[in-house]
Protein backbone atom coordinates (compact mmCIF):
# COMPACT_ATOMS: atom_id res chain seq x y z
CA UNK A 1 0.00 0.00 0.00
CA UNK A 2 1.59 3.20 -1.13
CA UNK A 3 1.33 6.03 1.62
CA UNK A 4 2.37 9.40 1.58
CA UNK A 5 1.96 13.44 1.64
CA UNK A 6 -1.22 13.32 -0.14
CA UNK A 7 -2.77 11.77 3.23
CA UNK A 8 -2.32 15.14 4.30
CA UNK A 9 -4.88 17.15 1.95
CA UNK A 10 -7.35 14.33 2.32
CA UNK A 11 -9.78 17.09 1.17
CA UNK A 12 -8.46 17.16 -2.40
CA UNK A 13 -8.53 13.70 -2.70
CA UNK A 14 -11.71 13.58 -2.23
CA UNK A 15 -12.79 16.38 -4.68
CA UNK A 16 -9.98 15.06 -7.39
CA UNK A 17 -10.49 11.52 -7.03
CA UNK A 18 -12.95 10.93 -9.88
CA UNK A 19 -11.18 13.15 -12.32
CA UNK A 20 -7.60 11.76 -11.30
CA UNK A 21 -9.20 7.99 -12.42
CA UNK A 22 -10.18 9.20 -15.46
CA UNK A 23 -6.60 10.48 -16.73
CA UNK A 24 -4.21 8.48 -17.99
CA UNK A 25 -1.78 10.52 -19.84
CA UNK A 26 0.81 9.02 -21.82
CA UNK A 27 -1.13 5.79 -21.48
CA UNK A 28 -0.93 3.28 -24.63
CA UNK A 29 0.87 0.16 -25.54
CA UNK A 30 3.65 1.44 -23.36
CA UNK A 31 6.38 0.69 -25.72
CA UNK A 32 8.72 2.65 -24.33
CA UNK A 33 7.89 1.84 -20.45
CA UNK A 34 11.76 0.91 -20.11
CA UNK A 35 14.34 3.13 -22.33
CA UNK A 36 18.23 2.49 -22.15
CA UNK A 37 19.08 5.77 -20.73
CA UNK A 38 22.05 6.87 -19.32
CA UNK A 39 22.94 5.64 -15.94
CA UNK A 40 23.60 8.29 -13.01
CA UNK A 41 27.18 9.64 -12.18
CA UNK A 42 26.66 7.70 -8.58
CA UNK A 43 23.51 5.03 -9.17
CA UNK A 44 22.11 3.49 -6.14
CA UNK A 45 24.30 0.80 -5.07
CA UNK A 46 22.46 0.01 -1.66
CA UNK A 47 20.04 -3.67 -1.26
CA UNK A 48 17.19 -3.29 -2.80
CA UNK A 49 15.17 -5.56 -0.42
CA UNK A 50 15.14 -3.37 2.76
CA UNK A 51 12.05 -4.33 5.27
CA UNK A 52 9.54 -1.26 5.76
CA UNK A 53 9.27 -0.57 9.28
CA UNK A 54 5.53 -1.93 10.46
CA UNK A 55 2.89 0.64 10.74
CA UNK A 56 1.93 -0.17 14.19
CA UNK A 57 5.44 0.96 15.64
CA UNK A 58 4.21 4.43 14.45
CA UNK A 59 2.05 7.22 14.96
CA UNK A 60 1.27 7.99 11.62
CA UNK A 61 2.76 6.60 7.70
CA UNK A 62 6.44 7.96 7.10
CA UNK A 63 7.22 7.59 3.36
CA UNK A 64 11.26 7.42 3.78
CA UNK A 65 10.54 3.99 6.55
CA UNK A 66 7.40 2.38 4.17
CA UNK A 67 8.63 2.80 0.88
CA UNK A 68 12.19 0.50 1.16
CA UNK A 69 14.92 0.59 -1.15
CA UNK A 70 12.73 2.61 -3.80
CA UNK A 71 12.84 5.35 -1.28
CA UNK A 72 16.50 5.50 -0.59
CA UNK A 73 16.89 5.35 -4.46
CA UNK A 74 15.49 8.60 -5.00
CA UNK A 75 17.03 11.91 -5.43
CA UNK A 76 14.66 14.52 -4.31
CA UNK A 77 15.12 18.62 -4.00
CA UNK A 78 12.63 18.02 -1.53
CA UNK A 79 10.96 15.54 1.09
CA UNK A 80 9.66 11.93 -0.81
CA UNK A 81 6.23 12.79 -1.80
CA UNK A 82 4.90 9.28 -1.81
CA UNK A 83 5.86 6.19 -0.76
CA UNK A 84 5.19 2.31 0.37
CA UNK A 85 5.41 -1.54 -0.37
CA UNK A 86 2.67 -4.12 -1.54
CA UNK A 87 0.37 -6.27 -0.18
CA UNK A 88 1.42 -8.40 -3.23
CA UNK A 89 -0.15 -9.41 -6.84
CA UNK A 90 -1.91 -12.31 -7.59
CA UNK A 91 -1.79 -15.09 -10.59
CA UNK A 92 -2.66 -13.42 -13.47
CA UNK A 93 -1.28 -10.29 -12.82
CA UNK A 94 2.76 -11.24 -12.04
CA UNK A 95 4.14 -10.65 -14.97
CA UNK A 96 6.90 -12.94 -16.87
CA UNK A 97 9.73 -10.69 -16.66
CA UNK A 98 10.92 -7.36 -14.80
CA UNK A 99 9.47 -4.90 -17.31
CA UNK A 100 6.08 -6.81 -16.84
CA UNK A 101 6.00 -6.44 -13.39
CA UNK A 102 7.02 -2.95 -13.66
CA UNK A 103 3.65 -2.82 -15.94
CA UNK A 104 1.87 -4.67 -13.10
CA UNK A 105 2.66 -1.68 -10.51
CA UNK A 106 0.80 0.65 -12.86
CA UNK A 107 -1.99 -1.53 -13.67
CA UNK A 108 -2.27 -2.40 -10.01
CA UNK A 109 -1.22 0.64 -8.44
CA UNK A 110 -2.74 3.14 -10.75
CA UNK A 111 0.02 5.62 -9.42
CA UNK A 112 -0.22 9.38 -10.65
CA UNK A 113 3.17 8.89 -12.21
CA UNK A 114 4.49 8.80 -15.50
CA UNK A 115 3.81 5.52 -16.96
CA UNK A 116 6.79 5.16 -19.35
CA UNK A 117 10.76 6.20 -19.81
CA UNK A 118 11.58 3.96 -17.14
CA UNK A 119 15.21 2.85 -16.66
CA UNK A 120 16.77 -0.26 -15.01
CA UNK A 121 18.94 1.13 -12.47
CA UNK A 122 20.06 -2.11 -10.58
CA UNK A 123 19.00 -6.12 -11.15
CA UNK A 124 19.87 -8.75 -8.84
CA UNK A 125 18.82 -12.35 -9.78
CA UNK A 126 15.16 -11.93 -8.19
CA UNK A 127 14.52 -8.05 -8.07
CA UNK A 128 14.95 -4.78 -10.25
CA UNK A 129 15.22 -1.07 -9.58
CA UNK A 130 13.46 1.13 -11.94
CA UNK A 131 14.31 4.52 -12.04
CA UNK A 132 12.25 7.85 -13.84
CA UNK A 133 15.05 9.90 -14.25
CA UNK A 134 14.94 14.27 -14.29
CA UNK A 135 18.13 16.17 -15.66
CA UNK A 136 19.81 12.92 -14.09
CA UNK A 137 18.64 12.63 -11.17
CA UNK A 138 15.86 9.91 -9.81
CA UNK A 139 12.32 11.38 -9.51
CA UNK A 140 10.35 7.42 -9.66
CA UNK A 141 11.66 4.52 -8.58
CA UNK A 142 9.77 1.22 -8.49
CA UNK A 143 11.11 -2.23 -7.16
CA UNK A 144 9.97 -5.27 -8.80
CA UNK A 145 10.33 -8.54 -7.07
CA UNK A 146 10.56 -12.03 -8.78
CA UNK A 147 7.83 -14.60 -6.67
CA UNK A 148 6.76 -13.26 -3.80
CA UNK A 149 4.80 -15.73 -0.94
CA UNK A 150 1.68 -16.01 -2.48
CA UNK A 151 2.59 -13.02 -5.35
CA UNK A 152 3.87 -15.47 -8.27
CA UNK A 153 5.88 -14.20 -10.93
CA UNK A 154 6.98 -10.67 -11.40
CA UNK A 155 5.35 -7.63 -9.50
CA UNK A 156 6.31 -4.80 -7.70
CA UNK A 157 7.27 -4.48 -4.20
CA UNK A 158 8.25 -1.14 -2.75
CA UNK A 159 7.73 2.24 -4.48
CA UNK A 160 8.67 5.91 -4.23
CA UNK A 161 8.18 9.50 -5.94
CA UNK A 162 9.77 12.93 -5.25
CA UNK A 163 7.29 15.76 -4.70
CA UNK A 164 5.33 15.88 -8.49
CA UNK A 165 6.46 19.49 -9.48
CA UNK A 166 10.05 17.93 -9.41
CA UNK A 167 8.55 15.60 -12.42
CA UNK A 168 8.23 17.32 -15.96
CA UNK A 169 6.02 19.70 -17.55
CA UNK A 170 5.20 17.47 -20.18
CA UNK A 171 3.70 15.20 -17.62
CA UNK A 172 2.20 17.61 -14.97
CA UNK A 173 0.63 19.54 -17.38
CA UNK A 174 -1.51 16.52 -18.47
CA UNK A 175 -2.36 15.62 -14.27
CA UNK A 176 -5.97 17.55 -12.61
CA UNK A 177 -3.62 19.83 -11.11
CA UNK A 178 -1.79 23.32 -11.78
CA UNK A 179 1.84 23.89 -10.74
CA UNK A 180 2.78 27.37 -9.92
CA UNK A 181 6.55 29.04 -10.15
CA UNK A 182 8.07 31.28 -7.44
CA UNK A 183 9.21 35.27 -8.55
CA UNK A 184 12.43 33.22 -9.84
CA UNK A 185 10.71 31.15 -11.81
CA UNK A 186 11.50 27.98 -9.85
CA UNK A 187 8.26 25.47 -9.75
CA UNK A 188 6.82 25.62 -6.22
CA UNK A 189 6.20 21.83 -4.80
CA UNK A 190 2.92 20.63 -4.85
CA UNK A 191 2.84 20.38 -0.97
CA UNK A 192 3.48 23.87 -0.48
CA UNK A 193 1.27 25.29 -3.53
CA UNK A 194 -1.21 24.17 -5.76
CA UNK A 195 -4.74 24.74 -7.86
CA UNK A 196 -6.98 21.53 -9.00
CA UNK A 197 -10.00 21.59 -10.91
CA UNK A 198 -13.41 20.38 -8.96
CA UNK A 199 -14.78 17.44 -9.31
CA UNK A 200 -17.55 17.13 -12.28
CA UNK A 201 -19.71 14.42 -10.44
CA UNK A 202 -20.20 16.88 -7.59
CA UNK A 203 -21.13 19.68 -9.61
CA UNK A 204 -17.98 21.13 -8.97
CA UNK A 205 -16.48 21.15 -12.70
CA UNK A 206 -16.18 25.01 -12.69
CA UNK A 207 -14.55 24.90 -8.92
CA UNK A 208 -11.12 25.69 -8.45
CA UNK A 209 -9.29 24.55 -5.25
CA UNK A 210 -6.54 26.60 -4.03
CA UNK A 211 -4.20 24.17 -1.42
CA UNK A 212 -1.33 26.17 0.56
CA UNK A 213 0.26 24.57 3.56
CA UNK A 214 -2.79 24.26 6.18
CA UNK A 215 -5.58 25.91 4.21
CA UNK A 216 -7.76 25.70 1.03
CA UNK A 217 -9.30 27.98 -0.62
CA UNK A 218 -11.50 28.01 -3.76
CA UNK A 219 -12.84 30.06 -6.80
CA UNK A 220 -16.73 29.52 -6.89
CA UNK A 221 -17.81 31.64 -9.85
CA UNK A 222 -21.25 28.96 -10.09
CA UNK A 223 -21.63 29.14 -6.36
CA UNK A 224 -21.65 25.36 -6.66
CA UNK A 225 -20.12 25.16 -3.13
CA UNK A 226 -22.06 25.31 -0.01
CA UNK A 227 -21.88 29.02 1.36
CA UNK A 228 -21.74 27.28 5.27
CA UNK A 229 -18.31 25.77 4.25
CA UNK A 230 -16.87 29.30 3.08
CA UNK A 231 -15.52 31.72 5.13
CA UNK A 232 -17.35 34.16 2.93
CA UNK A 233 -18.41 34.89 -0.94
CA UNK A 234 -15.72 34.20 -3.71
CA UNK A 235 -15.66 38.01 -5.37
CA UNK A 236 -14.88 38.13 -9.32
CA UNK A 237 -13.38 41.77 -8.85
CA UNK A 238 -12.08 43.28 -6.10
CA UNK A 239 -9.44 45.46 -4.73
CA UNK A 240 -6.46 44.03 -3.32
CA UNK A 241 -6.66 45.29 0.73
CA UNK A 242 -3.73 47.45 2.13
CA UNK A 243 -1.64 44.87 3.58
CA UNK A 244 -1.50 42.41 0.73
CA UNK A 245 1.55 40.90 -0.02
CA UNK A 246 2.35 39.60 -3.22
CA UNK A 247 4.07 35.93 -2.77
CA UNK A 248 5.94 35.52 -5.75
CA UNK A 249 3.91 32.99 -6.83
CA UNK A 250 2.34 32.92 -9.84
CA UNK A 251 0.26 30.57 -12.71
CA UNK A 252 0.91 32.29 -15.99
CA UNK A 253 -0.39 35.56 -15.49
CA UNK A 254 -1.97 35.67 -12.91
CA UNK A 255 -0.41 35.88 -9.46
CA UNK A 256 -0.87 35.10 -5.62
CA UNK A 257 -1.64 37.75 -3.09
CA UNK A 258 -2.26 37.37 1.12
CA UNK A 259 -2.80 39.22 3.62
CA UNK A 260 -2.58 38.82 7.37
CA UNK A 261 -6.40 37.73 7.52
CA UNK A 262 -6.62 34.46 6.28
CA UNK A 263 -10.17 34.32 5.63
CA UNK A 264 -9.15 35.19 1.79
CA UNK A 265 -6.60 35.09 -0.76
CA UNK A 266 -6.08 37.29 -3.70
CA UNK A 267 -5.43 35.91 -7.16
CA UNK A 268 -5.17 37.33 -10.51
CA UNK A 269 -3.41 40.34 -12.44
CA UNK A 270 -2.13 43.62 -11.28
CA UNK A 271 -5.24 45.07 -13.40
CA UNK A 272 -7.92 42.27 -12.61
CA UNK A 273 -8.32 40.59 -8.88
CA UNK A 274 -10.64 38.38 -7.32
CA UNK A 275 -10.78 36.89 -3.96
CA UNK A 276 -11.14 33.90 -3.09
CA UNK A 277 -12.72 32.18 0.20
CA UNK A 278 -11.00 29.95 2.45
CA UNK A 279 -12.72 26.46 2.74
CA UNK A 280 -13.55 25.05 5.96
CA UNK A 281 -12.55 21.72 7.50
CA UNK A 282 -14.78 19.05 6.35
CA UNK A 283 -15.59 19.19 3.07
CA UNK A 284 -16.31 16.43 1.06
CA UNK A 285 -17.77 15.35 -2.31
CA UNK A 286 -20.16 12.56 -2.25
Amino acid sequence: MRRGLRAAVALLTAVTAATAKGCDPGSGDREDLVITGTPPAKPYDGPLHIPARPLGERAEPAPHLDSGAAGRALECDGEIYTGGSSRGWGEADGGATPEEGLAAYLDLEQPEEPDHGYRAERETADRVLYSFDVAGRTKVAVVVAKDRPDSPGWGPETSAACDPAELPASFTDTQPYDIWTDAHGHRVPFTELHTTRGDAHCGWRAVTFLETRGATYARDPEGALPTTMLTGPYLPTTRLPADARDTGHHLGERRLWRTADSAAVYVGTFGEVESWPQVQPGLGCK
